[in-house]
């Protein structure tokens, strides 16, 4: 009889288990990604010395806003 209540519990359980954590781990990535980028103002210099390019403090602080700008509208279009 024990047995029988744990196991009803188990599944009754599991299912909000298994949605909170998927919910909180979601947000968490989010907030982790938005503080930080994936690409770093390093990365974007070597990209512009690949192409033969010599950047200015302006061009890499505009094409990190520009990536930071498009994450918000991504996020904003998710919610």
């Amino acid at each position: 009889m024990a047995w029988e209540i744990t196991a009803i519990v188990f599944i009754c359980l599991l299912p909000i288990t298994i949605f909170f954590t998927f919910y909180f781990t979601k947000k968490l990535i989010e907030r982790q990604i938005k503080k930080n980028p994936p690409i770093s103002e390093q990365q974007i210099r070597a990209m512009f010395q690949s192409m033969g390019r010599k950047p200015s403090e302006a061009q890499i602080r505009n094409t990190m806003n520009a990536l930071k700008g498009k994450n918000r509208q991504t996020y904003k279009k998710r919610k």
